[in-house]
């Protein structure tokens, strides 16, 4: 096979925005910029050593049809669900959630003299999947693989393989390969990525240059680099470091119908988890939804 190194199709930078009940973020994925990378819904970036900024968290709130992965960089967040779930991740530490076909939760910052920093990802459901049993998964940093790679990057697999090593979080429906990659100076990172499949690379850290068939493109952080198509990434610095995140998978290529925390495949299945939000009928049971429902 012909080695195509991936170019940077669409540069973003983030959006300062606040959600919750009052967390102030960085949205790269799923606002104005950019609404929808298939399968990827919503890349946010959170982060400040300021209380003010992130101690109203995320009261109890609604999702469904959709999965998030959260990976803490410093801080900790405590949180509950309406299935009976609650723990806290910390620094290092990864959150995966299936919401499925209905499930409500809080994610609550807490004070912490180092802050509040981190990632969350919406990853879609397939429609067959969409209104599935919820599930939640606590992966501690201990449970990452660490790698370092020819030439010098140092890798934490939170998704995916590398190196034929499996990544800590393997049930994601969407199956997307999510790395955490630093670069030292004078050091570059070379990644396969299967051709066709949908990729971006989020530089938080420092800057790297994009090596492609048809020159560079220089990344400086903070900016999510939408990656246009090939089977390989090169990435390489100078006399500075980068870290940034890699995050791709294959598309579901469905319609999509959206509205905040829903994200179904028609604006009837919409309209249907508003009502089951406001009947009390939204919430998954054992033996699946009160009305005994299916997505076709």
């Amino acid at each position: 096979m012909n080695m195509h190194y991936r170019k940077v199709k669409t540069m973003i930078e983030p959006q300062s925005i606040m959600e919750g009940a009052g967390v102030r973020l960085k949205r790269s994925l799923g606002g104005d910029a950019l609404n929808y990378l298939d399968p990827f819904l919503l890349f946010d970036h959170f982060g400040s050593p300021h209380a003010e900024d992130y101690q109203a968290g995320f009261p109890m709130h609604p999702h469904r049809g959709i999965e998030t992965v959260t990976y803490m960089l410093a801080g900790e967040v405590q949180h509950r669900d309406t299935l009976g779930n609650e723990g806290s991740i910390k620094a290092g530490d990864v959150q995966w959630m299936t919401a499925g076909g209905g499930i409500l939760h809080e994610e609550m910052p807490q004070v912490r003299p180092e802050g509040n920093a981190g990632f969350q990802l919406w990853v879609n459901l397939p429609a067959a999947l969409k209104m599935t049993r919820p599930q939640y998964q606590d992966v501690s940093s201990r449970e990452i693989p660490e790698m370092t790679m020819e030439g010098g990057a140092k890798v934490r697999l939170i998704a995916g393989h590398v190196n034929g090593i499996q990544g800590a979080v393997n049930t994601i429906a969407a199956n997307p390969m999510y790395l955490d990659v630093s670069v030292s100076p004078n050091g570059s990172f070379t990644h396969a990525i299967p051709q066709g499949h949908t990729a971006f690379a989020y530089v938080f850290e420092g800057k790297g240059s994009i090596l492609h068939d048809e020159g560079q493109d220089w990344v400086a952080s903070p900016r999510l680099a939408v990656l246009d198509d090939g089977n390989d990434l090169k990435i390489v610095t100078e006399d500075g470091s980068v870290r940034f995140l890699l995050v791709s998978a294959k598309p579901l290529c469905e319609p999509i119908a959206r509205y905040g925390p829903f994200v179904m495949n028609t604006q009837e299945e919409i309209t249907e988890a508003l009502d089951d939000l406001t009947n009390g009928t939204f919430i998954w049971q054992e033996g699946g939804l009160p009305h005994e429902r299916t997505i076709s």
